[in-house]
């Protein structure tokens, strides 16, 4: 218990701004319009290849016995590539509705 106290002690500005970031980011998304959430989406394409990109650094990084790290650097690269490749589809079913039908 003492050193989850201590731990707590050490971070407690990166929690504040964690918990500050959360805040934010949820009163910025929820006052998107709904006709704008698809083409934010497909921005947010950027924000994952990112995340993939510190994951496979991560997994680069880390020990070979550092199985926590590997794991999360693992599924960071998965949860990302979920993202991106749902953000492009749902982009490209966006496109397709502005199209010309022949």
């Amino acid at each position: 218990m003492e050193s989850v106290y201590e731990f707590f002690n050490q971070n407690l500005f990166l929690i504040y701004l964690l918990i500050f970031t959360i805040i934010l980011g949820f009163e910025v998304i929820s006052k998107v319009p709904t006709v704008l959430h698809t083409p934010l989406m497909s921005g947010a394409n950027a924000i994952s290849g990112v995340v993939i990109i510190g994951a496979i650094l991560l997994i680069r990084q880390s020990d070979p016995n550092d199985y926590l790290g590997l794991g999360l650097g693992f599924l960071g690269v998965i949860l990302g590539m979920i993202n991106v490749i749902g953000g492009f589809a749902v982009t490209d079913r966006m496109l397709e509705m502005f199209k010309r039908k022949k």
